[in-house]
């Protein structure tokens, strides 16, 4: 009897130790997401799967370029997929051709699908703050973006991750690209 015990307690034990390590992994270190539109295209397509980076950011801040997962904060339990374009203190505007300024400078940049038609709120110089970041979907014209208002510029501290690795589908699998 002791010993069926003590074998039920040494599984338990065990179990409890495996679920402990996957919440810490999918808390801290990494968790699965699924695309949903075509806001990224080319670079991701609808019902992508990918793996985010959530451990990286701590150590070092979005770079441009980046493709991050962020909290949409008008709707619960909703991420965003995007690619940082502007960093914090930095402005950004969108002229009436399409064109992106990064503090006055043509932003040399082939990630959008197509010239941008509507500029939205970055027709205006946008200021982003110490620790705001401005966002563009790579289908600039069918992407809800931080020319959006509902959007606006990203916090910092609603950033979740970096996408890091394609798993689905399978003819796809691979690291993301972000330069």
């Amino acid at each position: 009897m002791k010993r069926v015990l003590r074998e039920i307690l040494s599984t338990s034990l065990y179990l409890l130790g495996v679920l402990c390590v996957i919440y810490l992994t999918i808390h801290f270190v990494g968790q699965r997401t699924q695309v949903q539109g075509s806001s990224m295209e080319p670079t991701l397509s609808d019902e992508d799967n990918l793996i985010v980076d959530k451990i990286s950011y701590r150590f070092h801040d979005p770079e441009r370029f980046d493709i991050i997962v962020f909290q949409f904060l008008h709707q619960p339990d909703t991420y965003y997929i995007k690619r940082v374009i502007g960093l914090p203190g930095e402005t950004v505007q969108i002229d009436e051709e399409g064109n992106i300024y990064v503090d006055d400078a043509l932003l040399e940049e082939h990630y959008g699908k197509e010239t941008i038609l509507n500029p939205g709120r970055a027709i205006d110089p946008i200021t982003l703050a110490k620790d705001e970041y401005f966002v563009l979907g790579d289908n600039r014209n069918n992407s809800s973006d931080g020319r959006d208002p509902s959007v606006g510029n990203i916090k910092r501290e609603h950033i979740v991750g970096r996408a890091w690795l394609r798993i689905w589908p399978f003819d796809k699998i691979g690291f993301v690209k972000h330069r």
